[in-house]
């Protein structure tokens, strides 16, 4: 009776590896644990204590592949008022500045992998020089499906296993004003415990349009970032033409995504 116990129990653990390996509903056959790494509205609080030395070490050490649409440029603009503030934030402008290469398009819709053969032939043309690449979604998380989102992730931890030497960085979806009960703040979460439990490098686009830097939390609001209005209405913000968006949303992005590269580069947070 206790080998047939043991036999069985042996049949269910097998059958939930098989689970775990398959690319419909998994997330990658031999998972990758990384950094263990988000940037999210607290990391954007977070920016100023970023001790100036691991911003110089980021731009020196990463060359970034950053694959994006109209959504993904939010990070650009605010990384763009930064630079316009101090050129210590520099990037694209010379030896001693942070080097991102940006192409044009996004991680589609629902089990749309036509972004992964993009990857590898940009990394097979250039890959002594880029060591970081960064996908965007444009809308596609919002009507995705559970299996879709895993295509994702499989995907991902895929390339991560092929390009070892390469810092791959997950994102969630943008804010689409469904709220709590909506698919979009499902998948995302989906995408955060994947991230969590893995160890990856995640930057949580949708947490960051979700709450304002007092800590007030919008479940329900857009990517229009209707809460930034209403903060800029009583605190000094920069204006730039943010996509789909208000100023200070990119902003706060610019400011998590330098967050996440110090803190790649080294920087222990503290």
């Amino acid at each position: 009776m206790l080998s047939r116990t043991i036999a069985i129990s042996m049949i269910v653990l097998l059958a939930g590896m098989i689970f775990y390996c398959s690319d419909d509903n998994d997330n990658g056959t031999n998972i990758v644990t990384g950094d263990d790494l988000t940037a999210d509205h607290l990391t954007a609080i977070a920016f100023t204590d970023i001790p100036d030395e691991y911003i110089e070490l980021a731009k020196t050490e990463f060359n970034i592949f950053y694959v994006h649409t109209s959504h993904g440029s939010q990070i650009i603009s605010g990384m763009g008022l930064l630079e316009d503030e101090s050129d210590l934030y520099s990037f694209n402008n010379g030896d001693s500045s942070l080097t991102i290469t940006e192409y044009s398009d996004d991680l589609g819709y629902d089990s749309d992998t036509s972004w992964v053969p993009i990857t590898r032939q940009y990394l097979e043309a250039n890959g002594s020089e880029i060591n970081m690449v960064m996908w965007s979604w444009c809308g596609g998380v919002s009507s995705n499906s559970e299996s879709g989102i895993n295509v994702y992730l499989n995907k991902v931890n895929e390339l991560e296993q092929d390009y070892p030497n390469v810092k791959f960085i997950y994102m969630t979806g943008h804010l689409d004003g469904t709220g709590m009960d909506g698919i979009l703040y499902q998948r995302n979460n989906q995408i955060r415990q994947f991230c969590n439990d893995y160890d990856k490098i995640l930057f949580d686009f949708a947490d960051i349009e979700s709450y304002d830097p007092d800590g007030n939390y919008y479940p329900d609001a857009s990517d229009a970032c209707e809460w930034c209005e209403d903060w800029c209405a009583s605190h000094d913000c920069l204006s730039c033409d943010c996509a789909h968006s208000h100023s200070f949303n990119c902003y706060q992005k610019g400011k998590a995504f330098w967050w996440l590269l110090a803190r790649i580069a080294g920087w222990s947070g503290d």
